[in-house]
């Protein structure tokens, strides 16, 4: 039996998997280009850290919406989502893991979502800012 071959098939099955547990595989944007989005009022930035991440300064267009409240009871995602089917939901968290997350969330419940990646991409591209 080849056990390279074996642990290979291992190795990429497990990527494959980790890949569709963390929602990895959804579109993604640049931060200018999520910038220009919204402001063409295609779409909505949305940030999906928890609250007590937002003290450290958000996106100044971004809608603060946790990964949190989205899984549970959306008291604060309901409204938005009514509002906005026919929007683009644009997402970013610390990394891009979590809004990835919830972009997959978001797109198998039909909305069309993008991944933004990390606060700290939208800092670096010298995009504005905000405390909330």
């Amino acid at each position: 039996m080849n056990y390279w071959l074996i642990a290979i098939v291992v190795v990429v099955l497990v990527f494959f998997a980790a890949r569709s547990v963390t929602g990895a595989a959804g579109p993604r944007v640049t931060p200018e280009e999520a910038a220009k989005r919204v402001a063409a009022g295609t779409a909505l930035l949305i940030d999906v850290r928890e609250p007590d991440e937002w003290a450290g300064g958000v996106a100044k267009p971004a809608l603060l919406l946790s990964l949190g409240d989205l899984r549970a009871a959306r008291k604060d995602w309901k409204p938005v989502l009514e509002k906005n089917r026919d929007k683009e939901l644009i997402l970013y968290c610390r990394s891009g893991n979590r809004s990835g997350i919830a972009a997959k969330i978001l797109a198998d419940e039909g909305y069309k979502t993008t991944n933004a990646g990390g606060f700290s991409a939208w800092q670096s591209a010298g995009l504005p800012t905000r405390k909330p």
